[in-house]
């Protein structure tokens, strides 16, 4: 499949002047149902990976082949540009050149590359972070992996909520320095901590988990803000809502009288029936 063509429309969601949220995305599905409802950009997790693929918590037991390989499924259903969380690059700065062959390979538009050591060693009792100077290796690593020059790098940290503000400038700087195409930072938490990080780099900003003060897309658009997450509650009310149906059919409800079901419409459109009924008159008949 071609991706460069998303690729580039990913690239001016980067370069453009407003901040957009991105529809958080975890399956063939759930993109579909993004892309249809016009959301600039797909987000996919790896927190939400790990409950998608494996049912478990977002402690890196996931591997690269699988969240790969569902990044390339979601990819595959649509045209949504799509940017992933990659995590730690799956090892050291070796591991996070092949993680970035193999998630381009799958179609990704953007990835990010954090500085958190993980997985959590052994005697850890709080989030650590690795030093700058492996983090700007595993920065180099990731521009090294990347074939197609569309795709998106972006360097993330979370040292604003482990070491400290100071700290999570320094590292901005440091991954702007090895050549990243933007900055992910998580853990931002008020106006003053935005704006001092915005004063102190230059590339495009992306952020994780918006609330409270930091959720007005004019100001962070002023602050060079692009992409904002808004968190991952697409997945939780599917869990929500299979855990419900589940339980109420258990229980004895009849399938008819079920409340929250997808009409057949909506299943047609989401799973392209007419695509397939026009394929089908094609080649088989």
């Amino acid at each position: 499949m071609h991706w460069t063509d998303r690729r580039k429309r990913f690239r001016a969601v980067l370069g453009g002047a407003r901040c957009v949220h991105p529809g958080s995305v975890y399956d063939a599905i759930s993109a579909r149902i993004a892309e249809d409802l016009g959301f600039e950009i797909g987000m996919f997790a790896g927190s939400v990976a790990s409950m998608t693929v494996l049912g478990a918590p977002d402690l890196i037991v996931l591997t690269l082949s699988e969240f790969a390989g569902q990044a390339y499924r979601i990819n595959r259903a649509g045209a949504l540009p799509l940017m992933v969380d990659a995590d730690h690059g799956y090892g050291n700065a070796l591991s996070v050149k092949r993680t970035v062959e193999e998630l381009e390979t799958a179609g990704v538009c953007g990835l990010s590359i954090e500085d958190t050591e993980l997985p959590q060693p052994f005697g850890a009792a709080k989030p650590r972070l690795i030093s700058i100077a492996e983090g700007v290796g595993k920065m180099k690593a990731a521009l090294a992996g990347r074939q197609d020059p569309a795709l998106c790098i972006a360097g993330r940290t979370s040292a604003i909520q482990i070491s400290g503000l100071d700290d999570a400038i320094a590292r901005g700087k440091a991954y702007e320095d090895a050549g990243v195409d933007a900055l992910f930072f998580v853990g931002i938490g008020t106006r003053a901590e935005l704006d001092a990080i915005s004063a102190a780099t230059r590339l495009p900003l992306i952020l994780g988990g918006v609330s409270g003060e930091l959720t007005d897309l004019d100001y962070l658009s002023a602050r060079r803000v692009r992409i904002a997450l808004q968190g991952h509650q697409p997945f939780a009310a599917a869990v929500k809502a299979v855990h419900d149906t589940l339980k109420a059919l258990r229980e004895g409800v009849p399938p008819a009288k079920l409340p929250g079901i997808a009409d057949a419409e909506l299943m047609k459109r989401v799973t392209r029936d007419a695509d397939y009924a026009g394929w089908t008159k094609d080649f088989l008949s």
